[in-house]
């Protein structure tokens, strides 16, 4: 099958290097790889504009609007071909991935989207992760297991995959895109939950081999989601797409009782009502300002659903 790779970058011109020098030594090479970098990078500008990409088919794109969503839409508008891989700038796909990849949506037709594991490095250390055997999956009232840097075990069915090792077979993609109602200046949390979410509405599956691999090298955000120190703003973000997101693919039902157990009680990072109450109580009253942002955020997917419905 031939393949597209699209790979969205932002200031990180040495960790686009390492990520492309990985999709040269694929055992099965992409038909195209496109890159797609923001007006102001001039560092990737630079970078890109003297790296030798042969044998790598590469077609870079310009955007000017921040954000991955715009980058990954620019990016499926550039694909060529059967199916379409995204990875991340700052990881570099094992050398069968592509291969690997391609096998499942040969096997079988229903398959509409495919995701691996991201092995993480911290520096040159490899951070071995506790096996996991629950991914990609949640429970009727919300809470999420990701675990796809931790997945074992037998290739299956899941509800979503993770950006940096993750393909869709065109014909399952069509005319979607990455949902531009998403907010967020960078990152912009839950965009391949949503543009799952999608994928599975229309009768695809989603599967997640842990086989199917790249190295992760986790880079800075340069915005305020910068990974475990989430700000205010991003949490608000990150709260209105996930919410959206429930709002759009779930039943009325499972999604009244996500949004109850997040108003309520919450996680660690999202707190709700009770869980801001047991903080105050040990003196950590900042939890107040996570549980208005958590409600803010709600609300506000709240809005944009009822506006753009």
């Amino acid at each position: 099958m031939d393949a597209t790779v699209i790979v969205p970058t932002y200031k990180r011109p040495d960790d686009l290097r390492r990520c492309l020098d990985a999709l040269k030594k694929q055992t099965r090479p992409p038909s195209r790889v496109v890159v797609i970098r923001r007006d102001i990078d001039s560092a990737t500008e630079a970078m890109l504009s003297e790296y030798d990409a042969s044998p790598l088919p590469m077609v870079i794109r310009v955007v000017a609007v921040p954000g991955v969503v715009a980058a990954l839409n620019e990016g499926l508008d550039a694909a060529t071909g059967d199916l379409v891989a995204m990875t991340d700038d700052d990881a570099a796909p094992h050398p069968d991935w592509l291969e690997r990849i391609s096998g499942h949506f040969l096997v079988n037709a229903r398959v509409g989207g495919v995701g691996g594991r991201d092995h993480i490095f911290m520096g040159e250390r490899r951070d071995d992760w506790p096996p996991e055997a629950r991914v990609g999956v949640s429970t009727w009232y919300g809470r999420t297991y990701g675990n796809h840097n931790a997945g074992f075990g037998p290739a299956r069915e899941v509800e979503s995959l993770k950006g940096v090792c993750m393909a869709f077979r065109r014909a399952a993609i069509g005319t979607l895109r990455f949902d531009r109602r998403l907010r967020g200046q960078g990152a912009q949390v839950a965009n391949e939950y949503l543009f799952g979410g999608a994928i599975r509405r229309a009768g695809w599956i989603l599967i997640y081999d842990p086989p199917i691999g790249v190295d992760h090298f986790p880079a800075t955000r340069h915005d305020s989601d910068d990974r475990g120190q989430i700000d205010r703003l991003a949490l608000r973000d990150m709260m209105h797409n996930a919410t959206l997101g429930y709002l759009e693919y779930l039943p009325l039902s499972r999604t009244l009782a996500i949004l109850l157990n997040h108003t309520f009680w919450g996680a660690r990072t999202q707190p709700g009502l009770l869980a801001a109450i047991a903080h105050s109580l040990r003196g950590r009253r900042q939890m107040w300002l996570g549980f208005r942002e958590v409600v803010a955020g709600e609300l506000a997917a709240i809005g944009t659903c009822w506006r753009t419905r």
